[in-house]
């Protein structure tokens, strides 16, 4: 990969330049959601623009691969069971990046979850106002993410 992004911190989720969040609700238990964003290799299986997912470094990180051909290797920064997974994108080849950091919260609402995803990046100004740009499409994405996984773990019960 080409390009080396800036490493960042949890934190990074409220300083960042461009933040973007999004929230849906799944009907599966927050242990259930939270088993499904730890295992790495599941995520093709219910997250459609994923094609390839595998774990590396002895489970601390993640080889990502987009089905439009992005690709990132990242550091898992945060497995809370049952409230929070996160992590960090350290390379890519996605020109004009600098930092990127996902995370994905979860609070127990009722018997399901509430999942709240937030994307959190810098990048140069075409970049910044790209991610912007893509706001409406992230968001679908996660919400068809959050959906098809709900549907897997209800129905595997």
């Amino acid at each position: 990969m080409a390009y080396r992004l800036r490493s960042v911190g949890l934190d990074y989720t409220e300083t960042a330049p461009v933040r973007l969040a999004f929230v849906a609700e799944a009907s599966a238990p927050p242990e259930a959601v939270f088993g499904a964003l730890a295992d790495v290799e599941s995520w093709p299986r219910w997250f459609r623009q994923v094609s390839d997912a595998r774990p590396t470094a002895d489970g601390t990180g993640r080889e990502i691969r987009l089905t439009a051909g992005t690709r990132f290797r990242e550091t898992i920064m945060a497995t809370d069971p049952c409230e929070r997974y996160a992590y960090r994108i350290d390379e890519t080849n996605v020109p004009g990046l600098r930092a990127l950091l996902e995370e994905w919260r979860l609070v127990p609402w009722h018997s399901g979850t509430v999942v709240r995803y937030t994307f959190a990046l810098d990048g140069t100004a075409v970049t910044r106002a790209a991610a912007r740009a893509f706001r409406p499409a992230l968001r679908r994405a996660f919400h068809d993410a959050v959906r098809c996984l709900d549907r897997r773990l209800t129905t595997a019960v």
